[in-house]
Protein backbone atom coordinates (compact mmCIF):
# COMPACT_ATOMS: atom_id res chain seq x y z
CA UNK A 1 0.00 0.00 0.00
CA UNK A 2 2.94 2.31 0.65
CA UNK A 3 4.27 1.94 -2.87
CA UNK A 4 1.17 2.57 -4.21
CA UNK A 5 0.81 5.83 -2.64
CA UNK A 6 4.43 6.57 -3.31
CA UNK A 7 3.91 5.84 -6.96
CA UNK A 8 0.26 7.90 -7.34
CA UNK A 9 1.82 10.71 -5.48
CA UNK A 10 4.97 10.82 -7.72
CA UNK A 11 2.77 10.11 -10.69
CA UNK A 12 0.71 13.38 -10.05
CA UNK A 13 3.69 15.55 -9.49
CA UNK A 14 5.30 14.13 -12.71
CA UNK A 15 2.10 15.16 -14.50
CA UNK A 16 1.91 18.59 -13.18
CA UNK A 17 5.54 19.01 -14.51
CA UNK A 18 5.28 17.84 -18.09
CA UNK A 19 1.74 18.61 -19.07
CA UNK A 20 0.55 21.35 -16.45
CA UNK A 21 -1.73 21.43 -14.31
CA UNK A 22 -6.10 21.96 -14.82
CA UNK A 23 -7.96 24.67 -12.41
CA UNK A 24 -11.40 23.79 -13.45
CA UNK A 25 -11.64 23.92 -17.00
CA UNK A 26 -8.38 26.30 -17.54
CA UNK A 27 -4.86 25.26 -17.37
CA UNK A 28 -2.48 26.82 -14.80
CA UNK A 29 0.99 26.05 -16.66
CA UNK A 30 1.96 24.58 -19.70
CA UNK A 31 4.99 24.05 -21.81
CA UNK A 32 2.87 24.05 -25.23
CA UNK A 33 2.03 27.12 -27.25
CA UNK A 34 -1.09 28.14 -27.58
CA UNK A 35 -2.37 28.41 -24.00
CA UNK A 36 -4.43 30.60 -21.84
CA UNK A 37 -2.04 33.24 -19.97
CA UNK A 38 -1.53 32.45 -16.36
CA UNK A 39 -3.24 34.68 -13.83
CA UNK A 40 -2.23 35.64 -10.39
CA UNK A 41 -5.27 33.44 -8.90
CA UNK A 42 -4.31 31.06 -10.86
CA UNK A 43 -0.59 31.17 -8.90
CA UNK A 44 -1.86 31.53 -5.64
CA UNK A 45 -4.32 28.86 -6.05
CA UNK A 46 -1.46 26.71 -7.13
CA UNK A 47 0.78 27.57 -5.07
CA UNK A 48 -1.22 26.95 -1.58
CA UNK A 49 -2.51 23.84 -3.41
CA UNK A 50 1.15 22.26 -4.13
CA UNK A 51 2.20 23.31 -0.38
CA UNK A 52 -1.28 22.09 1.00
CA UNK A 53 -0.72 19.02 -0.73
CA UNK A 54 3.01 18.22 0.12
CA UNK A 55 2.52 18.80 3.67
CA UNK A 56 -0.70 16.04 3.81
CA UNK A 57 0.71 13.93 1.55
CA UNK A 58 4.07 13.73 4.04
CA UNK A 59 1.55 13.62 7.10
CA UNK A 60 -0.70 10.70 5.56
CA UNK A 61 2.89 8.55 4.31
CA UNK A 62 3.81 9.07 8.16
CA UNK A 63 0.15 7.83 9.17
CA UNK A 64 -1.13 5.12 6.76
CA UNK A 65 -1.58 2.83 9.70
CA UNK A 66 -4.32 5.22 10.93
CA UNK A 67 -7.16 2.99 9.79
CA UNK A 68 -7.27 -0.43 8.21
CA UNK A 69 -7.85 1.20 4.61
CA UNK A 70 -6.13 3.64 3.01
CA UNK A 71 -8.15 5.10 -0.19
CA UNK A 72 -5.85 7.21 -2.36
CA UNK A 73 -6.86 10.91 -3.00
CA UNK A 74 -9.09 12.13 -4.97
CA UNK A 75 -7.26 14.20 -7.77
CA UNK A 76 -8.20 18.24 -7.65
CA UNK A 77 -11.29 19.01 -8.68
CA UNK A 78 -12.64 15.52 -8.91
CA UNK A 79 -15.87 14.74 -6.98
CA UNK A 80 -15.32 12.29 -4.07
CA UNK A 81 -16.00 8.50 -4.05
CA UNK A 82 -18.01 7.46 -1.47
CA UNK A 83 -18.76 3.83 -0.01
CA UNK A 84 -21.29 1.48 -0.97
CA UNK A 85 -24.51 1.33 0.45
CA UNK A 86 -22.83 -2.45 2.06
CA UNK A 87 -19.87 -0.48 3.43
CA UNK A 88 -22.16 1.99 5.32
CA UNK A 89 -23.97 -1.06 7.00
CA UNK A 90 -19.90 -2.35 7.65
CA UNK A 91 -19.38 1.14 8.98
CA UNK A 92 -22.60 0.97 11.29
CA UNK A 93 -21.87 -2.33 13.47
CA UNK A 94 -18.38 -0.91 13.61
CA UNK A 95 -19.48 2.36 15.06
CA UNK A 96 -21.58 -0.02 17.57
CA UNK A 97 -19.18 -2.69 18.60
CA UNK A 98 -16.70 0.85 18.86
CA UNK A 99 -19.17 2.94 21.68
CA UNK A 100 -20.44 -0.81 22.99
CA UNK A 101 -17.81 -0.65 25.98
CA UNK A 102 -17.76 2.91 26.49
CA UNK A 103 -21.34 3.54 26.79
CA UNK A 104 -23.08 3.13 29.92
CA UNK A 105 -26.77 2.98 28.33
CA UNK A 106 -24.98 2.58 24.83
CA UNK A 107 -27.15 5.26 23.52
CA UNK A 108 -24.54 7.52 21.68
CA UNK A 109 -24.69 5.13 18.57
CA UNK A 110 -28.48 5.74 17.06
CA UNK A 111 -30.45 4.52 13.82
CA UNK A 112 -33.80 4.75 15.45
CA UNK A 113 -36.04 6.22 12.68
CA UNK A 114 -37.15 9.07 14.36
CA UNK A 115 -33.74 10.42 15.82
CA UNK A 116 -32.15 9.66 11.86
CA UNK A 117 -35.78 12.21 11.12
CA UNK A 118 -35.00 14.58 13.34
CA UNK A 119 -31.40 15.51 12.31
CA UNK A 120 -32.29 15.13 8.57
CA UNK A 121 -35.18 17.58 8.95
CA UNK A 122 -34.94 21.29 10.25
CA UNK A 123 -38.14 23.44 10.96
CA UNK A 124 -36.01 26.00 10.52
CA UNK A 125 -35.87 26.09 6.43
CA UNK A 126 -37.33 24.58 3.58
CA UNK A 127 -34.68 22.60 1.75
CA UNK A 128 -35.14 18.98 0.78
CA UNK A 129 -34.45 16.54 3.78
CA UNK A 130 -32.10 14.20 3.55
CA UNK A 131 -31.27 11.18 6.22
CA UNK A 132 -28.31 10.03 7.25
CA UNK A 133 -27.31 6.43 8.09
CA UNK A 134 -26.87 6.87 11.44
CA UNK A 135 -26.22 9.60 14.72
CA UNK A 136 -24.07 9.18 16.95
CA UNK A 137 -23.55 11.27 20.11
CA UNK A 138 -19.38 11.53 21.00
CA UNK A 139 -18.66 12.32 24.38
CA UNK A 140 -14.73 13.58 24.35
CA UNK A 141 -12.63 14.38 21.11
CA UNK A 142 -11.32 10.84 21.46
CA UNK A 143 -14.96 10.01 20.62
CA UNK A 144 -14.80 12.03 17.62
CA UNK A 145 -11.26 10.53 16.52
CA UNK A 146 -12.92 7.06 16.62
CA UNK A 147 -16.19 7.99 14.40
CA UNK A 148 -13.82 10.03 11.94
CA UNK A 149 -11.50 6.57 11.45
CA UNK A 150 -14.18 4.80 11.07
CA UNK A 151 -15.86 7.02 8.27
CA UNK A 152 -12.10 7.06 6.67
CA UNK A 153 -12.00 3.51 6.67
CA UNK A 154 -15.47 2.87 5.02
CA UNK A 155 -15.41 6.65 2.60
CA UNK A 156 -18.95 7.43 4.87
CA UNK A 157 -19.95 10.93 4.44
CA UNK A 158 -19.38 12.60 8.19
CA UNK A 159 -22.16 15.79 8.85
CA UNK A 160 -21.85 17.52 12.40
CA UNK A 161 -24.77 18.53 13.92
CA UNK A 162 -24.80 21.36 16.84
CA UNK A 163 -27.72 22.94 18.08
CA UNK A 164 -29.89 22.65 14.92
CA UNK A 165 -31.11 26.07 14.83
CA UNK A 166 -29.61 26.71 11.16
CA UNK A 167 -31.18 27.85 8.38
CA UNK A 168 -29.25 26.91 5.29
CA UNK A 169 -29.30 23.36 5.80
CA UNK A 170 -26.08 22.71 7.18
CA UNK A 171 -26.99 19.71 8.93
CA UNK A 172 -28.87 17.74 6.07
CA UNK A 173 -27.88 14.50 5.52
CA UNK A 174 -25.90 13.05 1.69
CA UNK A 175 -27.73 11.80 -0.58
CA UNK A 176 -25.54 8.92 -0.38
CA UNK A 177 -26.04 8.59 3.38
CA UNK A 178 -23.47 9.11 5.96
CA UNK A 179 -22.71 10.01 9.84
CA UNK A 180 -24.42 12.57 11.55
CA UNK A 181 -22.01 13.71 14.42
CA UNK A 182 -24.41 15.28 17.09
CA UNK A 183 -22.40 16.96 20.10
CA UNK A 184 -25.10 17.90 22.24
CA UNK A 185 -23.42 15.36 24.53
CA UNK A 186 -20.50 17.62 24.47
CA UNK A 187 -21.91 20.56 26.53
CA UNK A 188 -19.64 21.12 29.36
CA UNK A 189 -17.86 24.37 30.52
CA UNK A 190 -14.29 23.32 30.98
CA UNK A 191 -12.55 26.63 32.63
CA UNK A 192 -13.61 29.91 33.68
CA UNK A 193 -10.70 32.44 33.69
CA UNK A 194 -12.21 35.40 35.23
CA UNK A 195 -8.90 37.27 35.57
CA UNK A 196 -8.41 36.70 31.43
CA UNK A 197 -11.77 37.02 30.62
CA UNK A 198 -12.00 33.83 28.75
CA UNK A 199 -13.67 30.29 28.65
CA UNK A 200 -12.64 27.05 27.60
CA UNK A 201 -16.00 24.95 26.35
CA UNK A 202 -17.01 22.13 24.43
CA UNK A 203 -18.81 23.18 21.36
CA UNK A 204 -22.20 21.55 22.49
CA UNK A 205 -22.33 24.45 25.07
CA UNK A 206 -24.87 26.67 24.07
CA UNK A 207 -24.21 30.70 24.37
CA UNK A 208 -27.46 31.39 26.76
CA UNK A 209 -26.28 28.50 29.29
CA UNK A 210 -22.85 30.40 29.01
CA UNK A 211 -24.37 33.65 30.33
CA UNK A 212 -26.52 32.25 32.83
CA UNK A 213 -23.55 30.36 34.22
CA UNK A 214 -21.51 32.85 34.55
CA UNK A 215 -24.45 34.94 35.84
CA UNK A 216 -25.03 32.30 38.67
CA UNK A 217 -21.45 31.82 40.00
CA UNK A 218 -21.45 36.19 39.85
CA UNK A 219 -18.91 36.37 37.59
CA UNK A 220 -19.56 39.96 35.77
CA UNK A 221 -19.03 38.46 32.55
CA UNK A 222 -20.13 37.53 29.10
CA UNK A 223 -20.04 36.12 25.91
CA UNK A 224 -21.79 38.75 23.72
CA UNK A 225 -22.22 36.92 20.41
CA UNK A 226 -26.26 36.56 20.18
CA UNK A 227 -27.74 34.61 17.51
CA UNK A 228 -30.45 32.75 17.80
CA UNK A 229 -31.73 30.94 21.06
CA UNK A 230 -30.56 26.95 20.81
CA UNK A 231 -27.50 28.13 18.81
CA UNK A 232 -24.36 26.70 20.49
CA UNK A 233 -20.16 27.59 20.27
CA UNK A 234 -19.41 24.78 17.39
CA UNK A 235 -22.47 25.89 15.55
CA UNK A 236 -21.37 29.38 16.12
CA UNK A 237 -18.04 28.87 15.31
CA UNK A 238 -18.51 27.13 12.05
CA UNK A 239 -21.02 29.33 10.68
CA UNK A 240 -19.30 32.50 11.53
CA UNK A 241 -22.68 33.45 13.44
CA UNK A 242 -23.35 37.04 15.04
CA UNK A 243 -26.04 38.54 16.16
CA UNK A 244 -28.00 42.16 17.59
CA UNK A 245 -24.78 43.07 19.67
CA UNK A 246 -22.54 43.38 16.41
CA UNK A 247 -22.59 46.80 16.42
CA UNK A 248 -20.78 46.65 19.78
CA UNK A 249 -19.24 43.35 19.63
CA UNK A 250 -18.49 42.92 16.00
CA UNK A 251 -18.87 38.89 15.15
CA UNK A 252 -17.70 35.54 14.91
CA UNK A 253 -14.89 36.41 12.63
CA UNK A 254 -13.48 39.03 15.56
CA UNK A 255 -11.53 37.92 18.38
CA UNK A 256 -13.56 36.02 20.16
CA UNK A 257 -13.01 32.55 19.22
CA UNK A 258 -9.14 32.39 20.88
CA UNK A 259 -8.46 29.03 19.89
CA UNK A 260 -10.28 25.33 18.96
CA UNK A 261 -9.34 21.86 19.19
CA UNK A 262 -10.21 20.67 15.74
CA UNK A 263 -10.33 16.94 14.55
CA UNK A 264 -9.21 16.67 10.97
CA UNK A 265 -10.29 14.71 8.49
CA UNK A 266 -7.07 12.40 8.33
CA UNK A 267 -8.41 11.41 12.13
CA UNK A 268 -5.24 13.67 13.52
CA UNK A 269 -6.70 16.19 16.76
CA UNK A 270 -5.02 19.89 16.34
CA UNK A 271 -4.90 22.91 18.69
CA UNK A 272 -5.11 25.98 16.73
CA UNK A 273 -3.37 28.51 18.42
CA UNK A 274 -2.31 29.41 22.67
CA UNK A 275 -4.83 31.05 24.89
CA UNK A 276 -2.98 34.04 24.85
CA UNK A 277 -4.81 37.59 23.80
CA UNK A 278 -3.12 38.15 20.62
CA UNK A 279 -0.66 36.35 18.69
CA UNK A 280 1.65 36.75 15.76
CA UNK A 281 2.76 33.35 15.11
CA UNK A 282 2.11 32.03 12.10
CA UNK A 283 -1.25 31.64 10.37
CA UNK A 284 -4.45 32.14 11.85
CA UNK A 285 -5.40 28.71 11.78
CA UNK A 286 -8.69 29.33 14.04
CA UNK A 287 -9.82 31.34 11.41
CA UNK A 288 -9.46 28.81 8.72
CA UNK A 289 -12.27 27.00 10.69
CA UNK A 290 -14.70 29.96 11.04
CA UNK A 291 -17.10 29.88 8.48
CA UNK A 292 -15.88 26.66 7.16
CA UNK A 293 -19.16 25.16 8.25
CA UNK A 294 -17.72 21.58 9.49
CA UNK A 295 -16.14 20.57 5.99
CA UNK A 296 -12.55 21.28 7.46
CA UNK A 297 -12.74 19.50 10.66
CA UNK A 298 -15.06 18.43 13.89
CA UNK A 299 -14.60 21.18 16.64
CA UNK A 300 -14.42 19.53 20.15
CA UNK A 301 -13.10 22.62 22.25
CA UNK A 302 -13.02 26.19 22.22
CA UNK A 303 -11.31 29.13 23.96
CA UNK A 304 -14.15 32.14 23.96
CA UNK A 305 -13.68 35.55 24.92
CA UNK A 306 -15.71 37.34 27.44
CA UNK A 307 -16.91 41.00 27.67
CA UNK A 308 -17.46 42.81 31.22
CA UNK A 309 -20.93 43.10 32.20
CA UNK A 310 -22.52 46.83 32.00
CA UNK A 311 -25.81 48.07 32.63
CA UNK A 312 -28.23 48.53 29.82
CA UNK A 313 -31.34 50.67 28.35
CA UNK A 314 -33.47 50.65 25.71
CA UNK A 315 -35.12 53.26 23.85
CA UNK A 316 -37.53 53.25 20.87
CA UNK A 317 -37.93 56.08 18.22
CA UNK A 318 -39.96 56.60 14.97
CA UNK A 319 -38.96 57.52 11.39
CA UNK A 320 -40.84 58.28 8.63
CA UNK A 321 -38.64 56.25 6.10
CA UNK A 322 -35.74 53.78 5.82
CA UNK A 323 -33.43 56.01 4.57
CA UNK A 324 -33.85 58.85 7.70
CA UNK A 325 -33.38 55.76 10.18
CA UNK A 326 -30.29 54.19 8.63
CA UNK A 327 -28.71 58.10 8.24
CA UNK A 328 -29.67 58.76 11.99
CA UNK A 329 -28.17 55.35 13.78
CA UNK A 330 -25.18 56.00 11.51
CA UNK A 331 -24.79 59.71 12.93
CA UNK A 332 -25.26 58.13 16.22
CA UNK A 333 -22.80 55.57 15.99
CA UNK A 334 -20.14 58.18 15.27
CA UNK A 335 -21.05 60.00 17.94
CA UNK A 336 -18.64 57.47 20.10
CA UNK A 337 -21.47 57.08 22.90
CA UNK A 338 -22.66 53.62 24.11
CA UNK A 339 -24.77 51.99 21.84
CA UNK A 340 -24.75 48.53 22.08
CA UNK A 341 -27.76 47.28 19.59
CA UNK A 342 -29.47 49.22 16.89
CA UNK A 343 -32.13 47.20 15.32
CA UNK A 344 -34.38 48.34 12.30
CA UNK A 345 -38.24 47.10 11.80
CA UNK A 346 -39.91 48.51 9.19
CA UNK A 347 -43.81 50.03 9.86
CA UNK A 348 -44.88 46.11 8.68
CA UNK A 349 -43.05 44.70 11.37
CA UNK A 350 -44.75 47.63 13.86
CA UNK A 351 -48.81 46.54 12.19
CA UNK A 352 -47.73 42.96 12.87
CA UNK A 353 -46.38 43.66 17.03
CA UNK A 354 -49.73 45.42 17.03
CA UNK A 355 -51.60 42.69 15.65
CA UNK A 356 -49.92 40.10 17.78
CA UNK A 357 -50.31 41.43 21.31
CA UNK A 358 -47.72 40.42 22.96
CA UNK A 359 -46.81 44.22 23.06
CA UNK A 360 -46.94 46.05 26.58
CA UNK A 361 -48.10 49.19 23.94
CA UNK A 362 -49.53 50.37 20.91
CA UNK A 363 -46.96 51.29 18.74
CA UNK A 364 -46.80 54.05 15.58
CA UNK A 365 -46.89 51.87 12.74
CA UNK A 366 -43.90 53.52 11.13
CA UNK A 367 -40.26 52.79 10.25
CA UNK A 368 -38.95 52.31 13.48
CA UNK A 369 -34.88 51.83 15.43
CA UNK A 370 -34.83 49.62 18.91
CA UNK A 371 -31.61 51.14 20.50
CA UNK A 372 -30.05 49.43 23.38
CA UNK A 373 -27.66 51.87 25.25
CA UNK A 374 -24.99 50.54 27.81
CA UNK A 375 -22.52 52.32 30.02
CA UNK A 376 -20.85 52.09 33.29
CA UNK A 377 -23.20 53.69 35.03
CA UNK A 378 -27.08 55.16 35.24
CA UNK A 379 -25.67 58.80 34.73
CA UNK A 380 -23.64 57.44 31.41
CA UNK A 381 -26.99 55.81 30.35
CA UNK A 382 -28.68 59.08 30.58
CA UNK A 383 -25.87 60.70 28.74
CA UNK A 384 -26.02 58.64 25.65
CA UNK A 385 -29.39 58.65 25.46
CA UNK A 386 -29.66 62.50 25.58
CA UNK A 387 -26.84 62.13 22.62
CA UNK A 388 -28.92 60.21 20.68
CA UNK A 389 -32.41 61.74 20.75
CA UNK A 390 -30.77 65.17 19.66
CA UNK A 391 -29.26 63.16 16.34
CA UNK A 392 -32.25 61.10 15.34
CA UNK A 393 -34.07 63.94 16.03
CA UNK A 394 -32.13 65.72 13.77
CA UNK A 395 -32.85 63.14 11.13
CA UNK A 396 -36.80 63.19 11.44
CA UNK A 397 -37.02 60.88 14.48
CA UNK A 398 -40.46 61.44 16.78
CA UNK A 399 -41.47 59.62 19.12
CA UNK A 400 -38.47 59.20 21.13
CA UNK A 401 -39.19 56.13 24.35
CA UNK A 402 -36.81 55.91 26.68
CA UNK A 403 -37.26 52.98 28.93
CA UNK A 404 -37.94 54.04 32.61
CA UNK A 405 -36.27 51.02 34.46
CA UNK A 406 -35.34 47.60 33.84
CA UNK A 407 -38.49 46.01 33.79
CA UNK A 408 -39.60 48.30 31.10
CA UNK A 409 -36.23 47.98 29.12
CA UNK A 410 -37.00 44.16 29.15
CA UNK A 411 -40.86 44.91 27.49
CA UNK A 412 -39.54 47.25 25.52
CA UNK A 413 -36.68 44.65 24.02
CA UNK A 414 -39.07 41.61 23.78
CA UNK A 415 -41.14 43.45 21.30
CA UNK A 416 -38.12 42.98 19.14
CA UNK A 417 -36.73 39.72 20.18
CA UNK A 418 -40.52 38.47 19.34
CA UNK A 419 -40.36 39.36 15.58
CA UNK A 420 -40.94 35.67 14.70
CA UNK A 421 -44.41 35.43 16.73
CA UNK A 422 -45.25 38.84 15.68
CA UNK A 423 -44.85 38.10 12.06
CA UNK A 424 -46.90 34.90 12.28
CA UNK A 425 -49.80 37.13 13.25
CA UNK A 426 -50.33 38.56 9.94
CA UNK A 427 -51.93 35.72 8.88
CA UNK A 428 -54.43 33.97 10.47
CA UNK A 429 -53.87 30.21 8.89
CA UNK A 430 -52.71 27.17 11.15
CA UNK A 431 -50.36 26.08 7.68
CA UNK A 432 -48.80 29.63 7.51
CA UNK A 433 -45.05 29.04 7.33
CA UNK A 434 -41.79 31.28 7.18
CA UNK A 435 -38.86 31.43 5.04
CA UNK A 436 -36.36 33.78 7.04
CA UNK A 437 -32.94 35.08 4.69
CA UNK A 438 -30.63 37.50 5.47
CA UNK A 439 -27.89 39.46 3.74
CA UNK A 440 -25.56 42.49 4.12
CA UNK A 441 -24.52 45.23 2.50
CA UNK A 442 -22.34 48.93 3.25
CA UNK A 443 -24.42 50.65 5.75
CA UNK A 444 -25.14 53.52 2.87
CA UNK A 445 -26.74 51.16 0.63
CA UNK A 446 -29.03 49.93 2.98
CA UNK A 447 -31.84 52.24 2.30
CA UNK A 448 -31.81 50.90 -0.75
CA UNK A 449 -31.86 47.26 -0.76
CA UNK A 450 -34.81 47.27 1.49
CA UNK A 451 -36.91 50.25 -0.42
CA UNK A 452 -36.33 47.57 -3.64
CA UNK A 453 -37.02 44.22 -1.66
CA UNK A 454 -40.37 45.89 -0.50
CA UNK A 455 -41.49 47.00 -3.51
CA UNK A 456 -41.03 43.52 -5.05
CA UNK A 457 -42.29 41.55 -2.14
CA UNK A 458 -45.56 43.92 -2.25
CA UNK A 459 -45.45 43.92 -6.27
CA UNK A 460 -45.93 39.96 -6.08
CA UNK A 461 -48.14 40.05 -3.20
CA UNK A 462 -45.78 38.28 -0.78
CA UNK A 463 -46.63 39.09 3.05
CA UNK A 464 -43.25 39.96 4.79
CA UNK A 465 -41.54 41.93 7.76
CA UNK A 466 -38.28 43.30 7.85
CA UNK A 467 -35.58 43.47 10.76
CA UNK A 468 -32.68 45.01 10.30
CA UNK A 469 -29.20 45.09 11.89
CA UNK A 470 -28.80 48.30 11.18
CA UNK A 471 -25.34 49.76 12.12
CA UNK A 472 -23.69 47.11 10.46
CA UNK A 473 -25.87 47.13 7.33
CA UNK A 474 -27.55 43.45 7.93
CA UNK A 475 -30.79 42.81 7.39
CA UNK A 476 -33.45 39.72 7.86
CA UNK A 477 -36.70 39.58 5.89
CA UNK A 478 -39.15 37.26 7.39
CA UNK A 479 -41.65 36.19 4.28
CA UNK A 480 -44.75 34.37 4.72
CA UNK A 481 -46.38 31.82 2.57
CA UNK A 482 -49.33 28.41 2.85
CA UNK A 483 -48.68 27.04 0.23
CA UNK A 484 -46.55 25.00 -2.70
CA UNK A 485 -47.53 27.73 -5.28
CA UNK A 486 -46.79 30.80 -2.89
CA UNK A 487 -43.64 28.89 -1.52
CA UNK A 488 -42.02 29.01 -4.87
CA UNK A 489 -42.82 32.84 -5.42
CA UNK A 490 -41.26 33.43 -2.12
CA UNK A 491 -37.78 30.99 -2.79
CA UNK A 492 -38.00 33.56 -6.44
CA UNK A 493 -38.08 36.51 -4.55
CA UNK A 494 -35.29 35.65 -2.31
CA UNK A 495 -33.13 34.87 -5.04
CA UNK A 496 -34.21 38.43 -6.63
CA UNK A 497 -33.01 39.43 -2.73
CA UNK A 498 -29.68 38.18 -2.86
CA UNK A 499 -28.74 39.35 -6.29
CA UNK A 500 -30.09 42.61 -5.68
CA UNK A 501 -27.52 42.48 -2.47
CA UNK A 502 -24.80 41.31 -4.25
CA UNK A 503 -24.76 44.12 -7.09
CA UNK A 504 -24.63 46.78 -3.84
CA UNK A 505 -21.31 45.36 -3.29
CA UNK A 506 -23.00 43.01 -0.21
CA UNK A 507 -22.84 39.47 0.39
CA UNK A 508 -25.52 36.60 0.53
CA UNK A 509 -25.70 36.21 4.13
CA UNK A 510 -24.44 38.17 6.70
CA UNK A 511 -24.86 35.84 9.61
CA UNK A 512 -26.70 32.67 9.03
CA UNK A 513 -23.90 30.75 6.48
CA UNK A 514 -23.89 29.47 3.54
CA UNK A 515 -25.19 25.57 3.57
CA UNK A 516 -26.74 24.52 0.77
CA UNK A 517 -29.56 27.37 0.40
CA UNK A 518 -26.16 29.96 -0.57
CA UNK A 519 -23.75 28.29 -1.93
CA UNK A 520 -25.00 28.71 -5.91
CA UNK A 521 -23.83 32.90 -5.26
CA UNK A 522 -20.74 32.51 -3.62
CA UNK A 523 -19.10 32.39 -7.42
CA UNK A 524 -21.22 35.98 -7.93
CA UNK A 525 -20.20 37.49 -4.86
CA UNK A 526 -16.03 36.36 -4.58
CA UNK A 527 -15.09 35.56 -7.53
CA UNK A 528 -13.78 32.21 -9.17
CA UNK A 529 -10.36 32.42 -7.95
CA UNK A 530 -11.58 32.97 -4.54
CA UNK A 531 -14.30 29.75 -4.45
CA UNK A 532 -11.22 27.90 -6.25
CA UNK A 533 -8.67 28.67 -3.64
CA UNK A 534 -11.53 27.58 -1.13
CA UNK A 535 -12.15 24.56 -2.73
CA UNK A 536 -8.31 23.94 -3.37
CA UNK A 537 -8.17 24.03 0.50
CA UNK A 538 -10.69 21.69 0.69
CA UNK A 539 -9.14 19.50 -1.00
CA UNK A 540 -5.97 19.35 0.68
CA UNK A 541 -7.39 19.15 4.36
CA UNK A 542 -10.02 17.04 2.92
CA UNK A 543 -8.43 15.29 -0.02
CA UNK A 544 -11.47 12.42 0.21
CA UNK A 545 -14.31 14.87 0.73
CA UNK A 546 -16.15 13.10 3.53
CA UNK A 547 -16.59 16.04 5.74
CA UNK A 548 -19.82 18.03 5.08
CA UNK A 549 -20.22 16.98 1.35
CA UNK A 550 -22.25 19.54 -0.59
CA UNK A 551 -22.43 22.31 1.66
CA UNK A 552 -20.80 25.56 1.45
CA UNK A 553 -18.98 25.17 -1.68
CA UNK A 554 -20.59 26.16 -5.05
CA UNK A 555 -21.07 22.75 -7.37
CA UNK A 556 -19.15 22.22 -10.46
CA UNK A 557 -21.73 22.83 -12.54
CA UNK A 558 -23.37 26.00 -11.41
CA UNK A 559 -23.42 28.48 -13.65
CA UNK A 560 -22.64 31.39 -11.90
CA UNK A 561 -25.62 31.41 -9.36
CA UNK A 562 -28.98 29.80 -10.94
CA UNK A 563 -31.69 29.37 -8.47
Amino acid sequence: MLKTNVFHHLQFFRRVRSQGIALGNRRLYSNTSGTSPLTRSHVVAWVLTASLTAGITGYKLGHIGASSTFTPYTAPGEKPRFGTPRDFQLAVVELKRAFASDSEDEGQVSTDPEELERHGFSMYDYHPSAFHNVVVYPRSTEDVVKIVNIARKYLMPVIPYSGGTSVEGHTRGHSTGGICVDMSQMDAIIEIHEQDSDLVCQPGCQWMAINEALQKKGIPLFFPLDPGPGATIGGMLSTGCSGTNAVRYGTARGEWFLNATVVLPSGEVIKTRSRARKSSAGFDLTKLFIGAEGTLGIVTEVTIRLAPVLPTTVAIVHFPDVKQATEAVTDALNQGVGIQCAELVDDRFMHATNLNGMSMRKWPERDSVFFKFQGPSPTALRDTAQVVKRVVERHGGFGFTLAKDEKEAGNLWADRKNALFSTLALVDDPNVRILGTDVCVPVSNLPQLILETKEDLVRNNILFTIVGHVGDGNFHAAILFTTPTERVAVVEAVHRLVERAIALDGTCTGEHGVGIGKKQYLRSELGKGTVQLMKRIKESVDPLGLFNPGKLYPDDEDDEHKA
